[in-house]
């Protein structure tokens, strides 16, 4: 909940208007997500999820990438997966891309998706906006595949961009309901080790954003 109202209900309010201009506007700083994608290298057959989907253009762009894995997407919002279907549909990638409902901190996969679990995950900017995240990630671990690796990318903590910067977009951020997560990486790398998980950290655009990548060992440690 946030407030009075259900997250999901925020979400439609937030994105019902912003869903149809969204794509045009976050590539000027949602940064670092085709260097996700192209990070993923999924096998043919191999299954990908991302959590927080939104307007399915990362969805859209990985399977154009990768056209023989298959692909998932997950979202709260239903203005936004009204937007994603829409647009796949539009690039003819029905057959490769399913789309579904739910809270990234609760969600079945077996109901869902009819999966027990994901060869890749993607929490592209998704982190930073739901507020109980830490579950959130916990449950996209343990939803990976044996061999199976999750992909965050976020906001970062702009150490190396000027002071007057990061307090505006501090600001714009928090008109959205989004909040930088100032220790993503210090919980994901303990999770990573409590799991005996492999964990990689890269810094993006001068620590604009965080590309975060951990895998499942294929065998138990």
């Amino acid at each position: 909940m946030t407030g009075t109202i259900a997250h999901d209900q925020l979400m439609d309010r937030v994105y019902r208007l912003q869903r149809h201009f969204y794509d045009f506007t976050r590539k000027y700083y949602l940064l670092g997500r085709d260097r996700l994608i192209d990070g993923l290298n999924p096998a043919a057959n191999e299954t990908v999820l991302e959590i927080g989907c939104g307007t399915g253009r990362n969805l859209i762009c990985a399977a154009q990438t990768y056209p023989a894995a298959r692909f998932f997407g997950l979202d709260i919002s239903s203005a936004m997966l009204d937007t994603a279907a829409r647009s796949v549909n539009r690039h003819g990638l029905d057959g490769n891309i399913v789309l579904a409902r739910g809270d990234a901190t609760s969600f079945d996969p077996d109901a869902l998706f009819a999966k027990k679990g994901f060869d890749r995950i993607v929490m592209s900017y998704s982190v930073s906006m739901i507020p109980p995240w830490q579950v959130a990630v916990r449950l996209a671990l343990n939803t990976l595949n044996p061999g199976g690796s999750l992909h965050i990318v976020d906001f970062g903590q702009q150490e190396q961009l000027p002071a007057l910067f990061k307090s505006f977009l501090v600001w714009w951020l928090r008109t959205f309901h989004v909040t930088p997560r100032t220790d993503l990486k210090r919980f994901l790398f303990a999770e990573a080790q409590k799991r005996g998980f492999q964990f990689e950290a890269v810094s993006h655009a001068r620590d604009f954003a965080w590309l975060i990548k951990i895998k499942r060992p294929r065998n138990p440690v």
